[in-house]
């Protein structure tokens, strides 16, 4: 005998919010489940099985849209492993573009902090400077402000 779960329940199991599987549905990450006489909605096993391969996904930095890639690659027996690892080699490049970027921006923001009296009139802070973009010192110049994503 199947065992079917609530919203609720799936929710509680996968430590996400009902909210969140609402949206995995409406996404199309999550199939829309058969619902009792009374509308609720009625889960089973397989449900709680794909929230979880989507939070896993989630927490290896893959998008949504990446995750419902990997979803269709996985049923691709010809070229499914293959695009699969394309994608993580795609995921690692970004991540490592990110931590680049990231670390960039904790140095320049070090090197304001480390300058900075602490003390005194907004004047003479550096950190304050550099965001009004006055006299930024080398680690700041040239710089947005903005993260990349």
């Amino acid at each position: 005998m199947k065992r079917f779960l609530t919203i609720g329940a799936l929710a509680k199991q996968a430590e996400v919010s009902a909210d969140t599987i609402r949206f995995y549905e409406r996404e199309g990450l999550l199939g829309s489940p058969d619902r009792l006489a009374s509308g609720y909605r009625h889960y089973d096993a397989d449900a709680l099985a794909r929230l979880q391969y989507i939070l896993r996904a989630k927490s290896l930095g893959f998008t949504l849209g990446e995750i419902k890639g990997l979803l269709t690659l996985e049923t691709d027996r010809e070229n499914g492993v293959e695009g699969v690892r394309q994608r993580a080699q795609e995921r690692i490049a970004d991540l490592d573009r990110r931590i680049t970027e990231m670390t960039r921006m904790r140095d320049a923001l070090k090197a304001l902090a480390d300058a900075c009296p602490g003390s005194g009139e907004p004047e003479a802070c550096p950190i304050l400077s550099a965001l009004h973009g006055e006299e930024a010192p080398e680690c700041c110049e040239g710089g947005s402000g903005k993260a990349s994503s």
